[in-house]
């Protein structure tokens, strides 16, 4: 019975020092066989008092942090580390074989198999109340699709992560809701939703001229929900060559899903650029970065903007770009109040796309639980040609990072929803949308003539603007970097959506070089919107075709 949990070495030493301060003349009245049965009860005791808990992920990370990092190794053949995508996806999990499948709780666990890259194991353990015990491989828990191979060669290989099923879009259906695979990446979708972007443990040196560290999710451990939970708990132990860590979810399925991440980090080694919760997510093209190519679909994006939510109050809104290098944008924020990767403007219209569905995509926002300090929130945009890669990453990292063997402790919620409005709460108007054209003037014969210019516009919505008198002094409050000239600036309602359209004309002196824009409106001192801020990206000689 006890064999299946790893007992507290502190506590148990604890009970012993106790138990043998006893007086003797007291030990000598009592038989040897009922002190070795009493010796028994207080080491279970012991164990039944000490519950799982981040604190022990904590202490593995602290430890193996203080160790030499040891690379993991590939177990697989080659049928399956050579193994096409296409092949791989085929590896399905048997339903009949889901974890608690026999249990009353409406989550289910399944499995993915080793393959590909995904070429190391991560173990996976069950916490059910006080016992641990690990969930071993099993090649009967999925059907192969009709893969050749010698069943021989499975023996010994594992997990490479697990899904999360419960009945969210209608009672008595298992829908995936959440994705553990590859790293330290994760998915998570409500009701209504389907996959989009991602999130990650952590993030090492993105975006730099040298490689990225990708820390991997080595171990995880679930707790079994009970049949009236709501929600799902488990925690993960992160190793890298730099970096080690503890983390605990908390996973709350509903029309919007919402992960609670409380996560330990340890560094071994220095590091350059830390990344905390960070997300990942794809810009192809949109209506601020048109397509060089014919396309039905007006846009393809997880996601088309990064918006934060700074300590002082202010609301940002970047719309994303598909450069041609490689882009670095820092926001300097103490103690933000959120940040996220956002999917504005939804509508199907936008897409146009039925087999990928860009308009049910879900935004994911972090909300930082406590103060998290002095820092910054970075975007960095890598070119694409297509939508299979994801170019976006965004994340918040400290201003100042601790010594080796102190952990750093950062708390937040995710929320991956479809109603982006919700997140301002009606403070202040937002942009709807962003487009990027050529500068024009209506000439005396009402014909539209390119006057050389760029023109950049940003339409405004929400209640705030929608409840303004018609007599209001709205104005917009603008700046250009010394890069462009703002040639003029054009506000006026748009009735269609009850906001506004703010209209810039600019000349690029050198197109070479990046032009940054910033715009809000007001009404007198009054900030009504949030401020939309644009880099206009360097240009190339070379023509993309995406």
């Amino acid at each position: 019975m006890c064999a299946r949990r790893h007992l507290n070495s502190s506590i148990i030493l604890e009970r012993f020092v106790i138990f043998n301060a006893f007086n003797i003349s007291v030990r000598q009245k009592i038989p040897a066989i009922l002190l070795s049965a009493v010796s028994a009860c207080s080491l279970l005791l012991a164990a039944q008092a000490h519950a799982f808990s981040l604190d022990d992920v904590t202490a593995r990370a602290k430890a193996l942090a203080a160790k030499p990092y040891a690379a993991p190794v590939s177990n697989l053949p080659p049928v399956f580390s050579k193994m096409q995508f296409g092949d791989y996806v085929k590896i399905q999990p048997r339903r009949e074989t889901f974890e608690w499948r026999s249990e009353r709780t409406p989550f289910k666990l399944a499995f993915y198999h080793q393959g590909m890259h995904f070429n190391t194991p991560v173990k996976i353990s069950e916490i059910v109340g006080d016992d641990v015990e690990e969930v071993h491989y099993d090649p009967a828990r999925f059907d192969f699709g009709g893969l050749s191979f010698d069943s021989k060669t499975t023996s010994k290989l594992g997990y490479a992560g697990f899904r999360v099923l419960y009945p969210i879009n209608r009672d008595g259906k298992e829908d995936e809701i959440m994705s553990v695979l590859g790293a330290s990446y994760f998915r998570v979708i409500g009701k209504g939703q389907v996959y989009g972007l991602s999130a990650r443990g952590l993030a090492i040196d993105s975006g730099m001229s040298k490689p990225e560290e990708f820390p991997h999710f080595t171990e995880f451990w679930i707790e079994r929900p009970a049949p009236q939970d709501k929600q799902m708990v488990f925690y993960a132990l992160l190793d890298s060559p730099r970096a080690t860590g503890a983390y605990r979810f908390v996973l709350k399925p509903g029309s919007d899903a919402v992960l609670d991440v409380q996560a330990r980090v340890f560094l071994r080694g220095e590091v350059d650029r830390l990344g905390i919760a960070p997300l990942t997510s794809m810009f192809l093209f949109g209506p601020n970065q048109q397509s060089s190519k014919r396309n039905f679909r007006p846009a393809i994006h997880d996601s088309n903007g990064l918006a934060i939510h700074t300590g002082s109050g202010e609301w940002l809104w970047r719309p994303l770009n598909n450069p041609q290098n490689v882009e670095v944008s820092s926001f300097q924020v103490e103690n933000p109040k959120g940040f996220g990767l956002l999917q504005r403007g939804r509508e199907f219209g936008n897409f146009e796309d039925l087999k990928d569905r860009y308009d049910l995509r879900p935004s994911a926002w972090i909300e930082p639980q406590g103060n998290w300090g002095k820092g910054v929130v970075q975007l960095i945009e890598i070119p694409t040609a297509d939508e299979t890669n994801d170019n976006i990453v965004a994340y918040w990292t400290p201003a100042e990072l601790p010594r080796k063997g102190v952990p750093l402790k950062f708390d937040y919620r995710m929320h991956w929803t479809m109603d982006e409005p919700a997140l301002l709460k009606n403070d202040v108007g937002w942009v709807r949308q962003t487009f990027h054209t050529d500068g024009e003037l209506t000439q005396a014969n009402l014909i539209r003539h390119n006057d050389g210019t760029m023109a950049m516009l940003v339409d405004f919505e929400g209640p705030v603007l929608a409840k303004l008198p018609s007599d209001a002094p709205v104005r917009p409050q603008v700046s250009v970097s010394d890069n462009a000239e703002l040639v003029d600036t054009q506000l006026q309602p748009n009735p269609a959506i009850g906001g506004w359209r703010l209209t810039l004309r600019i000349k690029v002196k050198d197109a070479s070089h990046p032009v940054e824009m910033r715009a809000a409106l007001v009404d007198g001192q009054r900030a009504l919107t949030e401020t939309w801020s644009y880099q206009l990206s360097p240009r190339s000689n070379v023509q993309r075709a995406f």
